[in-house]
């Protein structure tokens, strides 16, 4: 009974995010309700206040759940989250590596690019919720960073930017993908990446 009793709080907080998510990505931040999130999820107000004290909280929980989760990110004592991943193929460095990492993360755009446009709409509008998509930022630039120190790379000036120039092309071409006429396929757009990628990181 008790494992019944997890699993459908589980899926009421599942359906919770979902549809705070929709929500936002359809009205905006700003002109979404707590009550129509409860009702699009059928549930109540009260429920919604039962699994997140404000709307602000749900939107948290997108970024530090949903996207930290697609993006393979877990806790870091460090700097808030990590990509093992990334920091291991930023230490391995071959184009090869690097290219089959953005190739690995470009799957993922769908999902991501929804949860980081509602972030930001979020952070404009929500005092609260100013650093949240800034602050994820931060910290896969800090994997970079971390990747390219454990290499041995370039000065330790130079780590942190050379991460900021490489998640900026990424986070860029990420939000605009499908939206923008760069006359590319989508294997042509990662092949320029990816070599971009290994320019700035070697």
């Amino acid at each position: 009974m008790a494992n019944l009793r997890q699993a459908q709080k589980q899926m009421t907080r599942r359906l919770l995010l979902e549809s705070g998510l929709e929500l936002f990505t359809t009205k905006g931040y700003a002109a979404t309700k707590v009550d129509e999130i409860a009702t699009a999820a059928g549930t109540t107000r009260v429920t919604f206040y039962a699994y997140f004290p404000s709307r602000s909280d749900l939107m948290k929980a997108l970024i530090d759940e949903r996207l930290n989760e697609a993006l393979q990110r877990v806790r870091s004592p460090d700097h808030g989250s990590t990509a093992q991943d990334l920091v291991a193929t930023v230490a391995d460095g071959s184009p090869q590596t690097i290219a089959a990492w953005l190739r690995r993360t470009a799957d993922s755009w769908p999902e991501i690019r929804p949860i980081i446009r509602v972030g930001r709409d979020a952070a404009a509008v929500d005092p609260e919720l100013r650093d949240l998509v800034e602050r994820w930022m931060e910290e896969a630039i800090s994997d970079i960073e971390d990747g390219l120190t454990a290499a041995g790379r370039f000065a330790p000036h130079q780590r942190r930017f050379r991460g900021v120039l490489a998640m900026a092309e990424l986070d860029y071409v990420a939000q605009h993908w499908g939206d923008a006429d760069w006359k590319l396929t989508r294997e042509q757009l990662l092949d320029e990446l990816s070599a971009s990628w290994v320019r700035l990181l070697n």
